[in-house]
């Protein structure tokens, strides 16, 4: 099968050896995505909402250059530093996934790298033969 890799020249990519997204067959994860611009620069410091927009706008783009699609969707990972942030992040994902419905679990977190950052997102996607 083959290897697909998706990197967007953010820094921690070839710092830490890792793509943004890979896909292997039908099968596509992506890394935690982070809220933050091509330079690594954190976008909308505390806003948890507009935040979880970044990440799902930056998960949309691998699936695209990926050919998938949100509608393959098949499990997504939302991790916040504040429980209460469940109900922004979650408004978010749901603008996008209303209908599709993935499968999605929050997870909690002490602290994220950058202090600025309030919510990171990750998902599987499946797209059968």
């Amino acid at each position: 099968m083959t290897r697909r890799l998706v990197t967007t020249g953010r820094p921690w990519e070839a710092q830490c050896g890792y793509a943004r997204a890979v896909r292997i067959g039908n099968l596509v994860e992506t890394s935690l995505c982070s809220p933050a611009d091509d330079n690594g620069r954190i976008l909308h410091p505390g806003d948890v909402y507009r935040q979880t927009k970044v990440c799902l706008e930056l998960i949309g783009n691998c699936l695209r250059q990926l050919d998938m699609g949100y509608e393959d969707v098949i499990k997504t990972r939302i991790y916040v530093a504040d429980p209460k942030h469940w109900v922004e992040s979650g408004r978010a994902h749901g603008e996008i996934f209303s209908t599709i419905r993935p499968a999605l679990g929050w997870v909690y977190m002490s602290a994220f790298f950058h202090p600025d950052i309030t919510v990171e997102v990750e998902c599987t996607a499946y797209r059968p033969t």
